[in-house]
């Protein structure tokens, strides 16, 4: 018997699955033009109006995917309507960081990435981003000794964990700029440093920095803390180690969403969790 061809071949179905994706991103910012416009815009308004305008033309001209799921990227999306404007702090630079930036008007937006050409190809093309690079101490191949040692080592213990100089904890990141350590983040996001091969920087490092930032906030309310790729080990573990499973408020695909309250409101113990 003749075999008949399948009715969406491969190519068909991958090129599918790009339109829904660009769709959806486009109708995402769209919604959130519409709920942020006012009749009136404040100083400034300008350059946020043409940011959004311009992620809109970008994600609807463009082959290029966002890496999360439309599912995972509406729960950071509802959380930022409902906050922003806000100080949003994203560890990682690519292909949906003018999505994010536009879902944040008026708001503070922040990048930090691996790799120092990235960014400077990234900003090439949209110089509207803020980004700075990062360098990372550790290595994926490192992350279960790192689990284990940093138990013993007092400076990263959680009753008196700090970022800034704190060479002693090499899970803390010592190297960022210092709006980083100086402001208080209402949102962070980790999808990067990339954490798929041994060389790696994995992202131990920005796990454990969130839930010290998390910890430390001085204002009212939680830190809402969003990180991908929550199905491979390393990820899991450590924010089941750091950022607390009675924390965790949403899991959607491989997005797990974390409200994380300041130490003062919880109680003291040797561990994060």
């Amino acid at each position: 018997m003749k075999k008949t061809r399948p009715l969406f071949p491969q190519k068909l179905r991958v090129l599918v699955t790009a339109l829904v994706g660009v769709v959806g991103c486009g109708l995402l910012l769209s919604a959130f033009v519409r709920d942020v416009a006012v009749p009136c815009a404040p100083a400034g308004g300008g350059a946020t109006a043409e940011m959004q305008l311009g992620a809109i033309l970008h994600y609807a001209t463009s082959r290029v995917v966002p890496q999360q799921s439309m599912a995972e990227i509406r729960v950071s999306f509802d959380s930022l309507r409902s906050l922003s404007p806000c100080n949003l702090l994203v560890f990682g630079l690519g292909h949906d960081s003018l999505m994010w930036a536009s879902f944040n008007p008026r708001g503070t937006t922040l990048f930090l990435e691996e790799d120092p050409k990235w960014v400077q190809t990234v900003l090439k093309d949209a110089p509207s981003l803020r980004a700075h690079a990062v360098r990372y101490r550790t290595r994926l191949s490192e992350s279960d000794d790192l689990l284990k040692s940093y138990r013993s080592e007092p400076d990263c213990f959680p009753n008196k964990s700090f970022l800034r100089g704190n060479d002693g904890c090499k899970l803390a990141l010592t190297g960022m700029p210092n709006e980083v350590y100086d402001k208080e983040w209402d949102m962070i996001m980790i999808d990067a440093p990339r954490g798929y091969f041994p060389e790696a920087p994995g992202r131990m490092a920005a796990i454990y920095s969130a839930a010290v930032m998390a910890r430390n906030r001085k204002g009212s309310g939680v830190t809402h803390v969003f990180l991908h790729d929550v199905n491979r080990r390393v990820e899991k573990l450590y924010a089941e180690e750091f950022l607390c499973k009675k924390h965790l408020v949403k899991a959607e695909g491989r997005l797990w969403h974390f409200e994380i309250p300041p130490a003062a409101n919880v109680s003291a113990g040797p561990k994060f969790c």
